[in-house]
């Protein structure tokens, strides 16, 4: 096993155990990112939660990082079933340069996640479209109904997620 993932392993499942660790040595040494990619794939649930939360970690400063792996991202790593993956996914997701068909894909993702049966997952899933609305104001149409639907009809923590978040919406739904 890599140097890497060998600090994600062990524990229990509510510990993130060493993934701030591998963050910061993938931040050091970048050519690390393909073994902690790799470990979203490895067959210890606790591995993939850990590597999904080192590599979140990391690629809010170096998003680049995330770029190669696209592909693995929506096609392979997407449609695992780890909560815990899934809602780190979520986060990963808007930091992709996407074409016009893989933003599609990457809508399909999240309005799957919608689905999930984890208030955090969903709730990540709204942060995530709001992000692509913000980014390509040609969402805004499609996400900002959703949100406040979301918003009026879900868990607590989504309500006040989609609060805040309309918040951040508004002033760019005026400019539609």
């Amino acid at each position: 096993m890599k140097d890497i993932l060998a600090k994600l392993k062990g524990g229990d499942r509510r510990s993130i155990r060493r993934s701030g660790e591998a963050a910061k040595d993938v931040s050091k040494a970048p050519a690390l990112f393909a073994d902690l990619f790799a470990g979203l794939l490895d067959e210890d649930r606790l591995v993939r939660t850990r590597a999904a939360d080192a590599i979140e970690k990391v690629t809010r400063d170096r998003p680049d990082l995330l770029q190669p792996w696209k592909r693995q991202l929506l096609g392979t790593v997407s449609p695992l079933e780890d909560k815990e993956l899934r809602w780190h996914v979520a986060q990963m997701l808007p930091r992709l340069k996407v074409t016009p068909n893989e933003q599609q894909v990457v809508l399909r993702i999240l309005m799957g996640y919608l689905e999930d049966g984890s208030s955090i997952v969903k709730t990540f899933s709204m942060q995530a479209l709001a992000e692509l609305a913000m980014r390509d104001g040609r969402l805004l149409a499609l996400v900002t109904p959703l949100i406040e639907q979301l918003t009026r009809t879900r868990t607590p923590a989504m309500k006040r997620r989609g609060r805040k978040l309309l918040k951040q919406l508004k002033p760019l739904r005026g400019s539609e």
